[in-house]
C-alpha cells in the first residue's frame, strides 16, 4: 500500500508539473511603432486628392465625402501625434501568449479590489483594443451598482486573430475557433474558471459563440450587436412590436445598413485579397475605407461630450491598422465567416443576457427579438451613441457593463 501510495503520489507530481510546463507563457507588451512613422507620414502627405468632388450633390450613401477625407488628412499631416497616442496605449497593461500556434495580442487590466469579475471585451472590425480604451481603466474602479452591491472588474480585451497583434488564423478557420482561443486564454492562460464578455460587431459573434458554447466558463454575456440578421420593418410590425422613438431612428438606419451599405461587407467576404491588397500600403486608402465607416455608423454627434470618436481616434484606429501591416488581415474576417448570420434560437444555457441599444447603431434588435437569443434579464436603450458605444458613449456602456454585478455569480 504503502508502494502503491508512494506512486501515486509522483505520478500527481509528475502530472502537476507537466501541467505547469504546459501552460503557455505570458510575455510582457508594449507598443513599439515609431520607426515606421516616417514612411507613414510621407505616404500621407505625398497622397493627391481631387480638387473638387465628382459630384457634388452625391451624399454619404455614396461612400465617404471629399470633404471629410481632406481634413482628417490634413490633421494627420499637422495636427496628429502619434508618439502621444502610442504612449496611451502603452498605460494599459499588455502581454502576448501563444496558444496552440496562434500569438494572441491583450490587455489585462486587474482591480486593485476583492472578487473582481473577470470581463472579456471582444471588439469587431474596423475596431481593435483600442476602441475600450476610455473603459477599461474605469471597469477595474470600485463601484456602487443599483443594489448597492460594490463591483469591479479584471479587464481583458484581446486583438481579434488578424488584427494588429494577434496572428491570422489558419484558412478556413472560423470565429467558433477563435471562441475556443479566447476561451483557453481565459481558464487556461489567465486562471478565470468563470468570466463575463462584452461584444460588439464581430465580437459579438465570437462572443456569442463562447455564450453557448462554453456555458460552465461564460456566466453572463453583454451586446450592443448580435450574429442574427435584425429584423425589417414589416416583421417588426407582424409581430405587433411597438418601437420607442429611438428605436425608430436605430431601425432605419438599420434597414439603410441591410439594403445599401453592403458593399464593404461583401468585397471583404468574398474577395479580402482585392481590398487588402490594393490598400496594403497606403494610409490615406485606409483611411478613406475605415473612416467612411467611423463617420457612418457613428452618432452625428460624435467628438461632442460624452463622445470621444474625434478625428483622432479615427486617426488612431488606421494607424494601427496601417502600422501593424494587418489591414489585410482584418478583412479576412468576413471571408472566414462567410454566413455568419444565423437563425434566431436559444442556446443550451441559463446565463444571464444584458443588452444595450444605441440610438445610431446600424442594427436594431428589439427586446422581443433579444429574448429568443438568451437569458435576457436587463434591456437598455440610450439615445446617444451608434457602432462604437466605447468611443461614441463610454459612461453609458460603463455603466452598463457594472450591471453584470447584478447577476454574475462565481
Amino acid at each position: 500500500m504503502v508502494q502503491l501510495s508512494s506512486i501515486a503520489l509522483l505520478a500527481a507530481m509528475a502530472f502537476e508539473f507537466k501541467s505547469v510546463l504546459a501552460k503557455p507563457a505570458v510575455n510582457p507588451f508594449r507598443v513599439d511603432l515609431s520607426a515606421k512613422i516616417s514612411h507613414l507620414e510621407l505616404l500621407v502627405k505625398n497622397t493627391d486628392l481631387p480638387s473638387k468632388p465628382l459630384y457634388p450633390g452625391a451624399g454619404p450613401e455614396f461612400g465617404l465625402q471629399l470633404d471629410l477625407l481632406r481634413d482628417l488628412k490634413t490633421e494627420w499631416v499637422e495636427g496628429y501625434n502619434w508618439t502621444q497616442q502610442e504612449a496611451e496605449l502603452n498605460q494599459l497593461s499588455q502581454y502576448t501568449t501563444v496558444i496552440g500556434d496562434q500569438t494572441v495580442h491583450f490587455v489585462h487590466e486587474k482591480s486593485q479590489h476583492k472578487d473582481a469579475i473577470p470581463l472579456l471585451l471582444l471588439h469587431g472590425w474596423p475596431g481593435s483594443f483600442h476602441e475600450f480604451l476610455p473603459v477599461i481603466k474605469p471597469l477595474t474602479e470600485l463601484h456602487n451598482i443599483s443594489n448597492g452591491k460594490a463591483v469591479s472588474f479584471d479587464v481583458v480585451v484581446p486583438s481579434l486573430p488578424g488584427f494588429l497583434f494577434s496572428s491570422p488564423l489558419p484558412l478556413n478557420s472560423s470565429d467558433a475557433d477563435t471562441a475556443e482561443l479566447f476561451n483557453r486564454l481565459m481558464v487556461d492562460v489567465l486562471g478565470y474558471p468563470k468570466y463575463a464578455l462584452h461584444g460588439t460587431d464581430w465580437g459579438s459573434e465570437v462572443g456569442y459563440r463562447l455564450y453557448e458554447s462554453f456555458n460552465s466558463s461564460v456566466r453572463a454575456a453583454h451586446f450592443v450587436f448580435a450574429p442574427f440578421t435584425p429584423p425589417f420593418p414589416q416583421d417588426i410590425a407582424d409581430n405587433n412590436i411597438t418601437l420607442s422613438d429611438s428605436q425608430k431612428v436605430t431601425l432605419q438606419r438599420s434597414v439603410d445598413w441591410l439594403t445599401i451599405d453592403q458593399g464593404y461587407f461583401q468585397s471583404q467576404e468574398f474577395k479580402p485579397n482585392d481590398i487588402g491588397l490594393a490598400l496594403y500600403d497606403s494610409p490615406v486608402g485606409q483611411l478613406a475605407w475605415i473612416g467612411s465607416l467611423f463617420n457612418r455608423w457613428s452618432d452625428p454627434r460624435a467628438g461632442t461630450g460624452p463622445s470621444v470618436l474625434t478625428k483622432t481616434a479615427i486617426l488612431t484606429g488606421v494607424s494601427l491598422y496601417y502600422l501593424t501591416g494587418s489591414f489585410q488581415s482584418s478583412v479576412w474576417q468576413y471571408a472566414h465567416n462567410a454566413n455568419a448570420f444565423r437563425e434566431y434560437s436559444k442556446p443550451p444555457t441559463d446565463a444571464p443576457m444584458l443588452w444595450s441599444s444605441f440610438e445610431y447603431n446600424i442594427g436594431l434588435w428589439p427586446r422581443e427579438y433579444v429574448a429568443q437569443i438568451g437569458n435576457l434579464v436587463e434591456y437598455k436603450e440610450h439615445d446617444f451613441g451608434g457602432h462604437f458605444p466605447g468611443l461614441d458613449n463610454p459612461p453609458a456602456l460603463i455603466e452598463d457593463l457594472r450591471d453584470i454585478g447584478l447577476y454574475f455569480e462565481f
